[in-house]
């Protein structure tokens, strides 16, 4: 019996022993597969982790480099008067290649068109083969550096720079201007205030408004095929503190493209251009004469000629049914030259280039961009006396064309065009006497308003608009074209004024399928024209400007008594 017990002890532990032993196995089988699977595991979390390590490493080093950067190459952002970005400076990352630290060139090659598949690469296959040092792709989005960086290329070098963004593209590309590869500023703002750009913090605020801008530039652009111009010019600048609300020229350009600029026909036509304006010059002449005191608005002028010599020269109307009496109000309605002669030679010639002077018309402007025009000097005389009293023989810029309406017209005070908005306000200097003003604003009103006068497509209702026309032949090379140039100056309110408005159309042509829309409240329409002046061109194009731009401008910039 105890027999059994010893055989059934035995038994017992050699089934436990046997049990026992299977276990262990299996536990070195699980064991070693864990162990296999962790080491796997942790494999692939050191590799991630030293990417990761890198990629912060390059990230950290950027980081710190920014700020070597930002010292460096700071340019402050610019803003127009409603706070909107016309220029933005923002932190881009550039990607070079070093040939001759590439491991595998065929292998990156194909790696770099899978992240960049619309380049082309035959040239870029030359240079990796070569040994000079490369630029692969400029300002790449975070994407692309991110799948750039995981190749773990030695051979490629990123590098973080600031640029300068344009988000308006071509509407102010004349005031913006361009900065160089170096981030020295070359043309427009960026140029005349390149040191202060690159000083200040806060973004540098003009007094441009996009939205008015916008309206203007989109006129321009959708007479120019009617008109076939050359170009065009548009300002808008308050009268009373000559800040610049829109100032347009065209064509124009993207600023983002960053081209260099050779074709004269993209000159800034509105600060930069030299024109004789034929007949807008005709309201000095009569200011002048007001001012003076040799005139009155109801002085008649008796028995005009339709044509004078001077120098062998010959004067002429424009209009041969120009008529023979007329008054000093008359005269500037209806564009006399005979008449504007008469009133010069009573002004007399040492006045009237004081005059002239005096509203900033002769000489170079000062401005805040240095694309500014010089007037073309000449000696003054008796026969350049009679021309200049019509605008003919004498050149000026489009902007100070808009000065001198704006002295004319705002009660005789001084104002300097800025671009720049200030917290401040000049001290104002008196250029007229008191009461001018007043005079050439109820006759500027009538050129609109009446029928008499040359502006009636310009007479939009609620908004008192005056101005006065110029059609002038173009000068080249000292010689007169048939090409003109046709400007109309328009100020408004005339009761109070507020703005004025110059329009310039380059070598404009006469339309004969445009229907025009007479605004003496006849409804009366005509189509087809053959005068290619600026009664019919540059009035035009600014009637349909202020019907655009009137609802902002009196919601944003007209006091309410």
């Amino acid at each position: 019996m105890n027999n059994e017990n010893n055989e059934n002890i035995v038994l017992e532990e050699y089934e436990n022993e046997f049990s026992f032993q299977k276990n262990k196995s299996n536990l070195n089988i699980q064991f070693n597969r864990i162990a296999f699977i962790f080491f796997i595991f942790l494999m692939i979390s050191l590799i991630y982790s030293i990417q990761l390590l890198h990629l912060g490493s390059l990230k950290l080093k950027n980081k710190e480099d920014t700020s070597i950067i930002l010292k460096k190459n700071h340019r402050a952002d610019i803003i127009d008067i409603n706070g909107n970005y016309l220029v933005k400076t923002v932190s881009t990352i550039d990607i070079g290649i070093n040939p001759i630290e590439i491991i595998d060139k065929a292998k990156l090659l194909i790696n770099l068109q899978l992240i960049f598949p619309k380049k082309n690469f035959s040239e870029i296959k030359k240079k990796i083969n070569g040994k000079k040092f490369f630029y692969l792709e400029k300002n790449i989005n975070q994407k692309q550096y991110e799948k750039i960086m995981f190749l773990g290329d030695k051979s490629i070098k990123p590098s973080e720079r600031l640029t300068r963004l344009y988000p308006q593209k071509n509407l102010f590309s004349h005031i913006i201007g361009q900065i160089d590869d170096n981030n020295n500023g070359i043309s427009g703002i960026e140029k005349s205030f390149d040191k202060k750009l690159k000083k200040i913090k806060e973004p540098l605020q003009l007094t441009v408004d996009t939205y008015i801008q916008f309206l203007i530039r989109e006129e321009l652009i959708k007479f120019q095929p009617i008109f076939k111009n050359i170009g065009s010019a548009a300002i808008l600048m308050d009268v009373n503190n000559g800040n610049v609300l829109s100032m347009v020229s065209l064509p124009d350009f993207n600023l983002n493209e960053r081209k260099t600029i050779t074709d004269l026909n993209y000159i800034n036509r509105a600060t930069k251009g030299v024109y004789e304006l034929g007949s807008v010059f005709k309201t000095f002449t009569i200011a002048s004469g007001l001012n003076e005191e040799v005139i009155k608005p109801d002085t008649e002028f008796k028995d005009l000629p339709k044509s004078l010599v001077c120098a062998k020269r010959t004067i002429r109307e424009y209009d041969d049914k120009m008529p023979s009496d007329l008054t000093a109000e008359q005269i500037l309605i209806r564009s006399g030259n005979i008449g504007s002669v008469r009133i010069a030679q009573r002004v007399g010639l040492k006045k009237f280039p004081l005059f002239l002077d005096s509203l900033g018309l002769l000489n170079q402007i000062e401005f805040d961009i240095e694309e500014v025009g010089q007037p073309i000097p000449f000696n003054w005389g008796k026969c350049k006396l009679a021309t200049a009293s019509f605008g003919h023989g004498i050149t000026t810029t489009p902007l100070q064309l808009a000065k001198g309406y704006s002295i004319v017209t705002n009660g005789g005070y001084n104002v300097d065009p800025t671009l720049i908005k200030k917290n401040y306000q000049n001290k104002k200097e008196r250029i007229l006497k008191k009461g001018v003003s007043k005079k050439i604003n109820l006759i500027l009103r009538k050129i609109v308003s009446t029928r008499d006068g040359t502006a009636n497509f310009a007479n939009i209702n609620g908004y008192e608009i005056g101005g006065k026309t110029g059609t002038a032949q173009k000068s080249v090379d000292g010689v007169y074209s048939k090409n003109k140039v046709n400007t109309f100056a328009a100020v408004f309110p005339t009761s109070k004024p507020k703005f004025v408005l110059i329009v310039l159309m380059d070598e404009p042509k006469a339309n004969k399928e445009y229907v025009y829309y007479f605004k003496d409240g006849s409804g009366w329409k005509y189509k087809g024209n053959w005068r290619n002046t600026a009664g019919w061109t540059s009035v035009e194009v600014a009637g349909k400007i202020i019907e655009k731009i009137g609802p902002i401008l009196a919601t944003k910039y007209m006091e309410v008594d």
